[in-house]
């Protein structure tokens, strides 16, 4: 019993810590990076401000509804390799991006106090993701 609730608050604990980390990405990408009004700019259509601010929240309200149901699109498999490799390259070079231009680690260290400990912060970062890749294809690809 105190075993499954102790279990339930170390979820409930990464859970949020990784919510926190993707959406202060998300927000970084959109805000810091100017996204959407660099691309107002560009196509100007600045008319068109609510349907871009419209267009980010719905998008990325249905890849969370994706995400947490059981919803499939059966395609080929090499469809799904490639779409798999594009996916992974783009959010692997967004997270470089985001984490050497706008140095987020260090900004975030040293608001919450632990300058000394950025590199432990690093790695616990970088083993967390690959542990969860490993469990992630171990677990639901193989």
């Amino acid at each position: 019993m105190i075993q499954n609730l102790l279990i339930n608050i170390i979820q409930i604990i990464i859970g949020l810590g990784g919510g926190l980390a993707v959406g202060a990405g998300f927000v970084a990408f959109l805000t810091v990076l100017g996204i959407i009004p660099r691309l107002i700019q560009l196509t100007k259509t600045e008319r068109l401000l609510k349907v871009y601010s419209s267009v980010v929240i719905a998008g990325t309200l249905f890849g969370t509804y994706l995400t947490f149901t059981n919803i499939t699109w059966d395609q080929p498999i090499i469809l799904l390799v490639i779409w798999g490799a594009f996916q992974g390259i783009f959010n692997g070079m967004l997270a470089a991006a985001l984490t050497e231009v706008l140095n987020v680690f260090p900004i975030l260290t040293r608001r919450i106090g632990i300058e000394k400990y950025t590199l432990w912060l690093l790695m616990a970062i970088v083993f967390g993701k690959i542990a969860g890749s490993l469990f992630q294809w171990v677990y639901f690809v193989t």
